[in-house]
C-alpha cells in the first residue's frame, strides 16, 4: 500500500521529496493521508474521493478550486496568511485537479496547513461560538462569489427530492420492515406540508440560494493554537444552496445533549446555552449580509435538517440498511428515534430560539 500511495504521490506538483506517507484520521467518506516531504518543503494532505458518493469527482475538484481561490484572494485582500486561512489545492504534474489511476479510483492533494488545533466534539459554548464565527466567515467570504458550482451530490437537503425517495421506500419495503412502524411513519407525514413549504420559500427565491459549505460538524474548522478560526476545510461538498441548511446542520450537531444514536433518550435534547453562542458567534460574522427572510427562518432550519436526517435514517432502515453504516441490526432506528426526540426538544423550545436569533440579528445589525 505504501509503494503504491508513494506512486500516486508522485503525479502531484510537490515542492519537495516524499519521505513518508501516513494515514490520518477515520474519515467515514474519503481515505486520507498526509504526505510528509524533505527539508523545508510542506507537508501534503492525500485523499482518495469517494466516487459512489461524489458521481463526478473532477467537477467536486472544480468547485473546491474556484472557492479556494477566491477565499485565498480575499484573505490577501485583507493582509492575511492564504497559506494558513484558506485550503490549497495541489495540481498534478499536468495540471489536473484530480489523479484517476489504474484503478479508477480519484486522487486529490492539498496543501497541509501546521501547527493547528481541530475538534471532534464542541464541548463548550466559547468552542460552539467560535464554530458558529467559521461558518460565517466562511459564507461571508464568499458573499460575492458569482461563478457557477457544479451539484456535487443531486438533492442534498432538498426536502421534496427527500420526500420522492421517502414515498418510492414505503412502496417498495425491501426489508419488510414498513408494518412494524407506523408510530414513525406518522412523525414523518405529519411534518411533510410544514417542511414541503419551508423548501418552497427557497424553490421561488423568497430564501436565497449561496455558496454554502454542508458538512459543518466543528471538525471542518482549523483552529491557530490561540483557538482563533483560521479556515473551513473538506470543501467536497461546497455547492449552491441556501446558507440556513449550513446553519441548521451546525445546530443539530453542536446543540444536541446526547449523541446522534443515543439509545437514553432522557439524554437528548437542544442545549440553549449552545444555540445562543452558536448564533451569536454565526451572527457575528452574516448578521449584515443575510436577508430577512432568512433571519426569519434561521430558527427553523434547525427543524428542517433534523427533521430530514430522521426521514433518511428511519428511510435507510426500511430499505434494509443500505446507505449509513450499523453496528447492531437495529442501529438505524435508535437513530431515528433519538433525531426525533432532538427534534422535539426544537418544537418544545423554538420560541426562544426565534427570540435568541431576533435578539443577537439585532446586535450586529
Amino acid at each position: 500500500m505504501k509503494t503504491h500511495l508513494q506512486e500516486i504521490a508522485s503525479h502531484f506538483a510537490l515542492a519537495g521529496p516524499v519521505l513518508k506517507i501516513d494515514s490520518l484520521g477515520e474519515g467515514f467518506i474519503n481515505d486520507t493521508f498526509i504526505v510528509r516531504t524533505a527539508g523545508d518543503a510542506p507537508d501534503y494532505i492525500l485523499q482518495r474521493k469517494n466516487k459512489t458518493i461524489f458521481r463526478d469527482v473532477p467537477a467536486m475538484m472544480e468547485n473546491i478550486r474556484k472557492v479556494t481561490e477566491h477565499i485565498r484572494r480575499r484573505v490577501a485582500a485583507a493582509g492575511g496568511d492564504p497559506e494558513r486561512e484558506a485550503m490549497t489545492v495541489v495540481p498534478t504534474l499536468d495540471g489536473k485537479l484530480c489523479y484517476l489511476d489504474s484503478d479508477g479510483e480519484y486522487w486529490a492533494v492539498t496543501l497541509f496547513i501546521d501547527d493547528t488545533a481541530a475538534y471532534n466534539r464542541a464541548d463548550s459554548p466559547e468552542l460552539a461560538r467560535k464554530g458558529g464565527e467559521g461558518i460565517g466567515k466562511f459564507q461571508a467570504q464568499l458573499a460575492d462569489f458569482t461563478e457557477p458550482l457544479a451539484e456535487t451530490i443531486p438533492g442534498f437537503h432538498n426536502i421534496r427530492h427527500r420526500f420522492a425517495q421517502w414515498d418510492e421506500a414505503l412502496r417498495r419495503d425491501a426489508a419488510g420492515r414498513v408494518g412494524e412502524l407506523p408510530e414513525e411513519i406518522g412523525w414523518i407525514e405529519a411534518r411533510r406540508a410544514e417542511m414541503l413549504a419551508f423548501w418552497s420559500l427557497v424553490e421561488d427565491g423568497i430564501i436565497p440560494t449561496r455558496v454554502t459549505h454542508n458538512d459543518t460538524k466543528i471538525n471542518n474548522i482549523l483552529f491557530d493554537r490561540q483557538g482563533e478560526v483560521l479556515c473551513a476545510i473538506d470543501l467536497d461538498t461546497v455547492m449552491n444552496s441556501t446558507s440556513l441548511n449550513d446553519f441548521g446542520d451546525a445546530i443539530r450537531s453542536y446543540c444536541n445533549t446526547g449523541d446522534e444514536d443515543d439509545r437514553d433518550l432522557a439524554r437528548v435534547g437542544l442545549s440553549l446555552e449552545m444555540f445562543r453562542a452558536y448564533t451569536d458567534g454565526y451572527l457575528s460574522q452574516r448578521a449584515r449580509q443575510l436577508a430577512p427572510s432568512e433571519i426569519d427562518h434561521l430558527a427553523f432550519s434547525a427543524r428542517y435538517i433534523t427533521f430530514e436526517q430522521v426521514l433518511r435514517f428511519l428511510m435507510d432502515y426500511i430499505d434494509g440498511d443500505t446507505y449509513y453504516k450499523i453496528r447492531y441490526p437495529e442501529h438505524n432506528l435508535v437513530r431515528t428515534h433519538a433525531q426525533y426526540r432532538l427534534l422535539e426538544s426544537m418544537e418544545e423550545h423554538y420560541p426562544e430560539m426565534c427570540r435568541i436569533v431576533c435578539d443577537t440579528a439585532a446586535k450586529y445589525r
